[in-house]
Order: C-alpha cells, then structure tokens, then sequence
C-alpha cells in the first residue's frame, strides 16, 4: 500500500492542425495510504484522462506523479504496480473466469501454479464468485463480469487501484448493491484507490474525500460532507447534490439583495462576507427551503406550485414567482413523501437566512457558505 500523489499535473493534447488543448490542468491532490478518492465531474472534466496518466495509458505534459514517494511519470504501465478496472470489464471472451483472474499472475510474476491457483480461489470466494471459475464471460450476468474485474485486480495484490467507471453497466439496484460491496472490500484490502465517476450520488456514498473537475481543473478536494455543505464555488454548489442546489442572481443594495422576483435582507454576518460586491448569487440547497401555507416572515415569499415529482420518501416540488406563464421560471424545494401538496396551489416558500450560500456572480467564488452546527451534530452522534 503506499501514498499516491499528483504535482501539478497536465495534459496537453495537440490537434492535427496545431492547436492544443489542456485536457487537464495542473491539478494537484496529495492521496493517503488506503484512502479511497473520488475523481467527479461532468462528461468531458478529465477525470478519466487523470486517471489515465496515473495508470500510465497517457503520458503526463507537465507535473509528476509519485507512488509511495518514487516517480512514475516514466515507467511503463506493467512497471507501475497499479491495477486498473475499466468501464467495460475488459475481460478475455476465449478464458474462463479462472484464466482471467490467473493471466496476470502468469504473465508478470514468478508464483508457481499451485500458488496462483491458491489465490485465485481464495479471492473468488472472497468476491462471491467461488463457484463461477469454469464459466466464460459470456456465460455470466453484469453484476458477475464486475466482480471478475474486480478479482483480476485484486489478485495482483497492487500499491493502489485504479476504477474507471466499473459500475456504469449496471441497472439502478445492482449498482447501488455493488457500491456497497465496494466500500466493505477497499476497507477490508486498505488498498489506496482513485475511482471515476461522474455519478455524485457514487461520489457522495464511497469516498472518503472527493477531487471535483470541472474543464480540467481542480475545483475542490474535501470530504463529501464538506464539497456539499461548504463548496468552494458555485459549480461545486450545483454540481453536487440531487435535486441541485436553486440560484438567483441579486444586485446588493444597503446591506439587502434585490432580485428581479424577489428581495432578500442579509443578516450582519453575510453583509460582512459580501463586502464591496454589487452582485451576488444567493444559493440554497432544495431541502433548506420550507414549503407551508401561510407566513409573514420577511424571508417568506409568495409562490406557486407548478410541478411535483413524488419520490416516495419525498416530493421535489417546483415553485415559482410567476402564476399561468407557459414556461415560468422554476426553484425547487424537497419535502416530505406524507405531505400532500398539488400543482398549481398557492404557497408560502421560507428561505432562512441560515441556510443560503452567497457567490460572486462574477468569478462563482464562494463568499458565504451556510450555517452548520457541528458541535451538536458531534455530541448527538458521540
């Protein structure tokens, strides 16, 4: 097991006509022993290119990558002791799942035959797919062709592993089941790991922190608690979380921020974090904003009903300012699957002051993050 770290770290691709283009763009993340980092961002951000250098598949531009201190900007992709999982398993079609899990053995090591066998079958049952060693891929459901990709890599016992996407293949259920399954064995093999997605829900439930791209550069590396609560930008904020979090863009005028639907008093705190901006954009999470049917707080607002999408468990509600408009502009609130709410109804929209985000509407940087009380989260969790 061993550190993996990215120092300044480019890709310059060059077109047939000369232009060039960074794919990414010195990006710099430093990977404890046995961690498990996330890599997200939109399709096209250079997570998988990042990945791709780490492996080896691309040559780094600029910058270096070191595995346990050493660099490896130059050595071969066999030469770099890291196993790699790909989007679409990549398994040998003519082998079985024996003969998939033991090539790599074969091919790159000096074990004997009873010694591979050995731990091709230890790692079979460890994976739940004892009984599936005589099978060819063909033979074996998506959810199975997983695992075997997953038992090649771990049979080579690597410094780090490398996921690609490995549960993009699956239907919902399976993926949510092998997510799972996922974070119990990384723990158990306490092997350091880089997984890609561009699934937040996979980023949010299995890393331990999350590296987030956006154009290939590095927006922000945190814990998933810390990328959602505190983000560093306004791409962060939306970019993370499920229904995204509502913006309005608001000019700040004697300490208030007025809005083409609605105004907005800050509290002293968010004044101070404003400064001398003159236009901001107020941001708030879907759940932080309450849904009721009468008010007269000055931060509750007249709205309307125009869609609700039960979810069971919840209701993502779309609220807006504007009433028989046939394409209003939309905010969404999340409340609860019990509550019985119907499009069209007239509501009352409270968003506390407590739990709005404030971004220049300029660069996107973050000026004010929401209110969270730690302390007693900790103590009720202790």
């Amino acid at each position: 097991m061993a550190e993996l770290t990215l120092d300044n770290v480019t890709k310059v691709f060059t077109e047939d006509d000369g232009n060039e283009i960074v794919a990414v763009d010195e990006v710099n993340v430093d990977i404890d022993d046995g961690e498990f980092l996330v890599l997200v961002g939109p399709s096209g951000c250079g997570k998988s290119t990042t990945l791709r250098m780490i492996a080896g598949l691309e040559t780094v531009t600029r910058g270096e990558i070191a595995l346990d201190g050493e660099r490896i900007n130059e050595k071969q992709p066999a030469d770099r002791d890291i196993a790699m999982v790909f989007q679409s398993y990549a398994l040998y079609p003519h082998m079985t799942v024996r003969e998939n899990m033991s090539f790599g053995l074969e091919e790159s090591t000096d074990m004997t035959d009873d010694a591979i066998a050995s731990t091709v079958e230890e790692t079979a049952g460890m994976m739940g797919i004892g009984d599936l060693l005589d099978r060819k891929p063909a033979d074996l459901s998506g959810g199975q062709q997983q695992r075997v990709a997953l038992g090649r890599a771990i049979v080579r016992d690597p410094e780090a592993f490398l996921m690609d996407e490995p549960l993009s293949n699956l239907d919902a259920k399976l993926r949510a089941t092998m997510r799972t399954e996922l974070q119990r064995l990384q723990a158990e093999l306490g092997v350091t790991t880089v997984y890609v997605t561009h699934d937040q829900t996979e980023a949010m439930t299995m890393g331990d922190r999350i590296a987030i791209l956006d154009d290939g550069v590095l927006q922000q590396v945190g814990t998933p608690l810390e990328c959602y609560h505190t983000p560093n930008n306004q791409f962060v904020a939306g970019f993370i979380g499920e229904p995204s979090m509502n913006f309005f863009e608001m000019d700040v005028r004697d300490g208030s921020l007025r809005g083409d639907r609605f105004d907005y008093e800050l509290t002293p705190d968010q004044r101070e974090a404003v400064g001398d901006a003159d236009r901001v954009t107020l941001g708030i999470r879907p759940e932080d904003i309450e849904v009721s049917f009468e008010g007269s707080d000055r931060h509750q607002y007249d709205v309307f009903v125009d869609v609700v999408e039960p979810r069971g468990d919840e209701n993502t509600v779309h609220l807006t300012f504007d009433q028989g408009v046939e394409e209003p502009e939309t905010f969404t609130a999340t409340i609860s699957g019990l509550r019985h709410i119907q499009s069209g109804e007239p509501v009352v929209a409270t968003l506390p002051p407590d739990s709005i985000h404030l971004f220049d509407a300029t660069t996107g940087a973050a000026l004010h993050n929401r209110s969270l009380e730690t302390t007693e989260v900790t103590e009720q969790l202790t």
